[in-house]
């Protein structure tokens, strides 16, 4: 339960999803109700597809690179923290501030841009492979799994709330969770940063 626990906490923060939400109200203004559920889907489902093959292809990938895990754990840290700092100051992840709000057919818009990279953007990839490569066994590996579903979950039920979101906190409101969040992700980003480098250093 405590892997489960505290896998679901650092999934559920790194989805960022209060500015999921605002990037999902803009991305689907004018949609039906109907239109914005087969969005949410489609967006959950496809994020959900991309974890997974991430959690069970990083460690072959590593080797298929010649890259040593704590080197790859000071890379995605920094790139984690340039994310969280984004979003504190601005409450948007970088790379999806410049998104265009539609291209082509309106269900586009559930893979790209709202999959990706809103919520599985560079970071949250580099952070992903670093969690699942921490987890060695199978069985923490299905926990692991587990958790992430169980955040995608919830980014799903906050996704199908969204307009009564926005209208108890405003788009004032989504930004200040936003900018939380990123406070969050910065010390996660912080720690992973730190263990790479003492583990590389000390040569644990």
């Amino acid at each position: 339960m405590s892997l489960f626990f505290t896998t679901w906490i650092q999934f559920f923060f790194l989805f960022a999803p209060f500015f999921v939400v605002s990037m999902f109200l803009a991305l689907t203004k004018g949609d039906s109700a109907n239109e914005k559920r087969r969005i949410i889907r489609r967006a959950i489902g496809s994020a959900a597809v991309i974890v997974v093959i991430l959690f069970f292809f990083g460690t072959a990938l590593f080797a298929m690179l010649g890259i040593t895990l704590d080197a790859f754990r000071v890379g995605a840290g920094i790139l984690l923290f340039l994310s969280a700092v984004s979003l504190v100051s601005s409450g948007e992840r970088s790379h999806a501030t410049d998104l265009p709000q539609s291209s082509g057919p309106r269900d586009d818009v559930a893979v790209v841009p709202l999959a990706v990279p809103t919520i599985i953007g560079p970071a949250t990839i580099g952070a992903i492979l670093v969690i699942s490569a921490d987890l060695p066994t199978w069985l923490e590996t299905f926990v692991g799994l587990l958790a992430v579903f169980g955040a995608l979950g919830a980014l799903m039920v906050l996704l199908l709330l969204a307009s009564s979101i926005e209208k108890i906190l405003g788009k004032t409101g989504l930004n200040i969770l936003s900018k939380i969040t990123g406070l969050v992700l910065a010390a996660m980003a912080s720690q992973i940063v730190f263990t790479g480098a003492r583990n590389l250093w000390f040569g644990v």
